[in-house]
């Protein structure tokens, strides 16, 4: 990785409203090396999660997208801002959480995927330079924070048009595969799933089952295209996600 390439980190957390939840937290946007000399507009991704996404921030490791990203502008795949948002911490489920699961409090996940919406994106579409359409706008995250971006993609899928899903947490919710049949997208969609044999009895049948129900209603007219990457020996962490980062943004994206 050539350090010319690392993208530039625009913390902007000062200037937004804050999650439901109302704890300031960091909100920062990964911009392309090259963001300030030129004019062009980017395809933006909204990732989940951001204390395990760069630098040294979270006890479980981190993604290092930072250095994905730098390793891939070197390649000319690099043209994409991320969004990423800090969690909650410790009321981090309750916000993941879809409205159904109430095991771990009252959940605000709903409020959560609206935030992203009608908060969060109307502000970055204006501060940045951002292809704002649904077919540019993505989000992501693992485990919980997949989750809650299969939710959001769900409720709003006249917004996010991709989405990046990692071991995401489907044995809280088992409802959501009824809320996948009877979803209603009539947009072409993208979704990268990935799933490791490492990660319990459960994790890869989870993810074929969201897979097989989505496409069951595909069949009645909605568009959606998948990627299923499964990793045999994959383990449930950040390193293995961030290994899996580029070929998932390639694979939305470019």
């Amino acid at each position: 990785m050539k350090p010319e390439f690392l993208p530039k980190i625009e913390v902007f957390s000062d200037k937004v409203k804050a999650p439901p939840l109302g704890r300031k937290r960091r909100i920062a946007a990964l911009l392309p090396h090259d963001y300030d000399r030129t004019d062009k507009r980017y395809p933006v991704i909204y990732l989940q999660d951001g204390q395990n996404l760069l630098e040294h921030r979270s006890p479980f490791g981190n993604w290092h997208v930072d250095h994905r990203l730098a390793e891939m502008a070197e390649h000319g795949k690099g043209d994409v801002i991320v969004i990423a948002i800090d969690h909650a911490e410790q009321d981090r489920i309750r916000e993941f959480s879809p409205p159904e699961v109430t095991k771990f409090g009252v959940s605000v996940g709903r409020q959560y995927a609206a935030y992203m919406v009608e908060v969060l994106k109307p502000y970055v579409d204006q501060h940045f330079r951002t292809l704002p359409g649904r077919s540019h706008t993505g989000i992501g995250g693992s485990s919980m924070g997949g989750l809650i971006s299969i939710f959001s993609g769900f409720i709003y899928p006249e917004v996010f048009g991709k989405m990046m899903i990692f071991s995401p947490s489907l044995w809280l919710t088992p409802k959501i595969y009824f809320q996948a049949i009877n979803f209603f997208n009539p947009f072409q969609t993208k979704i990268y799933l990935y799933a490791g044999g490492n990660e319990g009895a459960n994790m890869i049948p989870n993810v074929q089952r969201l897979k097989a129900a989505l496409q069951r209603r595909g069949l009645d007219g909605s568009k959606i295209e998948f990627n299923l990457a499964i990793d045999p020996d994959g383990e449930h962490n950040e390193a293995r996600w961030g290994e899996e980062f580029p070929k998932a943004v390639e694979w939305l994206f470019f």
